[in-house]
């Protein structure tokens, strides 16, 4: 059977990547949930399937690079190509904090997953998303990464200063930058979304909830016509 189109949705057993998952697979999309925790994959899958939904769990840990390479092998063999990939998955560590005062070990540990291994993933379904026509990346930011708001004492987040949380989504949106530098001739929009201040078990407090926090991710990883944009809720956010 081919599907009409195939997502790949990191860090998706849980939160924004499960809501996000939901609202693809609403749309006709053919969901795989990348999950670290395999048994947990399987049950967020399986409450998505028993709802009608049509998706699968895949194995997939950004710390863990022959789970990345496995996973792009599976999805070559199954569908030979990728039309949406999601960087959903990251990490928040609450030892990160101020330059003066941050754990190093938490600051590497949150740029390992959050920036090199949304990194890993991209380049091993880069010929898979290839493959696909109009393919679609959507790396799921934050304003918190923007270094606009980080120098401006009225931004709202001014006062959050996590320099590894921070500095790993400025990174990814480097990633976004270059990315659609480099793709933009072949047709493939890349594009940062920050979903808003999403309550999830990150942060463990916010404003709005996982669904609502899905909706503009899912939004460009369907719909987007052009790349090379950070957006938020209320608009466009500045590099």
């Amino acid at each position: 059977m081919r599907h009409s189109r195939v997502a790949l949705v990191t860090g998706a057993n849980k939160g924004i990547g499960l809501e996000i998952a939901r609202k693809l697979a609403g749309a006709g999309v053919h969901v795989l949930l990348g999950s670290r925790d395999k048994a947990r994959g399987d049950a967020a899958a399986a409450g998505l399937a028993e709802a009608g939904f049509s998706v699968e769990s895949l194995h997939l840990d950004l710390d863990a690079a022959e789970t990345i390479a496995a996973a792009a092998s599976a999805i070559e063999a199954r569908f030979g190509r990728l039309d949406i990939l999601v960087n959903n998955a990251g990490i928040f560590d609450f030892a990160d904090a101020a330059p003066g005062s941050a754990s190093v070990e938490a600051v590497r540990r949150v740029m390992e997953v959050n920036f090199i291994g949304a990194l890993a993933v991209t380049q091993a379904m880069l010929p898979l998303l290839r493959s696909a026509p109009g393919a679609r990346i959507v790396n799921l930011s934050s304003s918190m990464g923007s270094l606009t708001e980080n120098a401006d004492p009225e931004a709202p987040y001014y006062a959050q200063r996590f320099i590894g949380y921070n500095a790993s989504k400025a990174a990814l949106n480097m990633l976004t930058i270059q990315l659609h530098e480099e793709l933009k001739g072949e047709g493939i929009q890349v594009n940062s979304v920050s979903p808003g201040f999403v309550k999830t078990d990150l942060t463990g407090y916010g404003e709005m909830t996982p669904e609502e926090g899905a909706r503009l991710p899912a939004e460009y990883a369907l719909n987007a016509a052009v790349g090379g944009r950070f957006v938020e809720p209320d608009g466009t956010t500045p590099w």
